[in-house]
């Protein structure tokens, strides 16, 4: 998919969910009918002025135009999956999501180990959800560890230190992971 091709799509659906005309999304950006007409068909070559413009007309940063909001189906099949080690045992990657923050899926196999695995605390607002697909795990802050067996579920925050560990014997699980986005920049200190 070409950048123009993204930002056309992503203009029709924020367009859309807002019940905005065309013809009125154009008079709010200030733009002609054709020239946003040939932008959403991803035929135009609008620059970053013209983005911000319309950004601004829908109630959204020019950002939120040029990043992925969807995607089409992706399918991970188990007999093309790729195991790496870690320290915890064995991890399989389905997928990740980047735009205004991410989400990482991943099913794990841990191993029985003597102690937890320290993960340290991730960015602010970091959420895991933990589904326990066979076996049974100790999960969560390092203050908190539950006990989990087949078939629970839990979420905790990943911006605390935790840790994950399989008990008596491996512990199969899903792990989704998001975390939003985090200033990269601080404003400097007021004088």
């Amino acid at each position: 998919m070409t950048l123009n091709d993204l930002v056309s799509r992503n203009i029709r659906r924020f367009r859309a969910e807002r019940n905005i005309t065309q013809g009125e999304l154009a008079r709010r950006a200030n733009l002609s009918k054709q020239t946003l007409s040939k932008i959403e068909q991803g035929e135009g070559n609008p620059t970053i002025g013209t983005l911000e413009l319309i950004g601004e007309a829908l109630g959204l940063s020019f950002r939120r135009l040029v990043t992925e909001w969807g995607t089409k189906t992706y399918v991970s099949r188990a007999a093309d999956a790729t195991w790496e080690d870690s320290a915890a045992g064995n991890e399989r990657n389905l997928d990740k999501i980047y735009g205004s923050g991410y989400v990482r899926t991943q099913v794990i196999e841990l191993h029985d180990t003597p102690r937890v695995q320290k993960v340290p605390a991730q960015s602010p607002g970091t959420l895991h959800q933990v589904y326990v697909i066979e076996g049974q795990l100790e999960a969560g802050p390092l203050q908190e560890l539950l006990t989990l067996n087949a078939g629970d579920f839990v979420r905790f925050p990943g911006d605390v230190d935790h840790g994950f560990r399989g008990v008596d014997g491996k512990a199969v699980i899903h792990l989704t992971t998001t975390a939003p986005e985090v200033p990269q920049f601080t404003a400097p200190p007021e004088q």
